[in-house]
């Protein structure tokens, strides 16, 4: 069996996990509620205060799927009762972000401002010009609200300048020499 999926999932104080009969599972904490489908291979079962994922071990698509079904729902649970939370930063004169209610303005060089809609359950907040950090609960959704905001404006590797991840090392390159 997956060593993934081997592992229950606890559940911490707050947060409660319904499955239903037509293979959806729903969870629900203090940051929100997430669903998600569950592959018809794999099994979940909620038994108190734990989730467990079962397989079938002599079938490798149902133990993968196994693996991936534990890990998504691990993530879902850490979602909701802590949250996920994604910074970045800006590199480069004259770029600024400043959030606005549902809106994120970017001055980012360019003769127009950006203005990003912010979607439903991220929360983005703005603690300098050059610092950008979005909060949310699904995990996947915050990942995916980073990418598509450092692509206005990926980092460029000579002199560095962008929206980068806050972890995130720019190997820059050497100019060309006459």
């Amino acid at each position: 069996m997956s060593r993934v999926a081997k592992n229950p999932i606890s559940l911490p104080k707050g947060v409660e996990v319904v499955k239903d009969q037509a293979g959806l599972v729903t969870v629900k904490g203090p940051k929100g509620t997430l669903m998600s489908s569950v592959h018809p291979l794999v099994e979940v079962v909620v038994e108190g205060a734990q989730i467990a994922v079962i397989g079938d071990v002599s079938d490798k698509e149902k133990d993968a799927m196994a693996g991936t079904t534990r890990a998504n729902l691990a993530n879902m649970v850490f979602g909701v009762s802590t949250g996920y939370e994604r910074k970045l930063t800006m590199v480069g004169v004259g770029y600024r972000a400043q959030a606005q209610g549902n809106v994120l303005n970017l001055s980012l060089g360019f003769s127009h401002p950006v203005n990003f809609p912010v979607p439903a359950g991220i929360v983005i907040e703005t603690p300098s010009q050059t610092e950008i950090v979005i909060k949310g609960c699904d995990k996947q959704q915050v990942g995916q609200v980073a990418a598509n905001i450092r692509a206005y404006r990926p980092p460029e590797p000579y002199k560095g300048k962008g929206i980068r991840y806050a972890d995130e090392v720019i190997v820059k390159k050497e100019a060309k020499k006459k």
